[in-house]
């Protein structure tokens, strides 16, 4: 059985609501997430891409370490991976992304080992 919640019909003022602040550890899950999701790129073993944050206040200067599926034309997955990231970590964490670096640390075959 769920009850009804008293929700004020008004919001109260922008500045009486309180702030809302979001970590740099939510920024790199995302901006880790949304370079993962990319096609081309490659999940070395259960780690993905690695990320690094830094930045004050609604800035933030992005740094990730990625692998690639081999053969990659690398530009444009490259490219791709940074118009994601970037639209991801503004769209979800309210953050401008003021630069973005992205290392390509490793290109993998796209079939698994015969032997593990």
């Amino acid at each position: 059985m769920s009850r009804v919640l008293d929700v004020p019909r008004e919001l109260a003022e922008p500045a009486e609501r309180g702030t809302l602040t979001v970590g740099h550890a939510v920024v790199r899950k995302v901006a880790q997430h949304a370079a993962d999701q990319v096609p081309g790129t490659s999940r070395a073993g259960k780690k993905g891409t690695k990320a690094k944050v830094g930045g004050l206040d609604n800035d933030v200067d992005l740094a990730l370490d990625l692998a690639l599926q081999y053969p990659a034309p690398v530009r444009t997955v490259v490219g791709v991976v940074r118009e994601k990231v970037t639209e991801e970590v503004e769209l979800l964490t309210g953050y401008h992304v003021r630069t973005l670096a992205v290392t390509v640390s490793a290109l993998l075959p796209d079939v698994p080992p015969r032997v593990r």
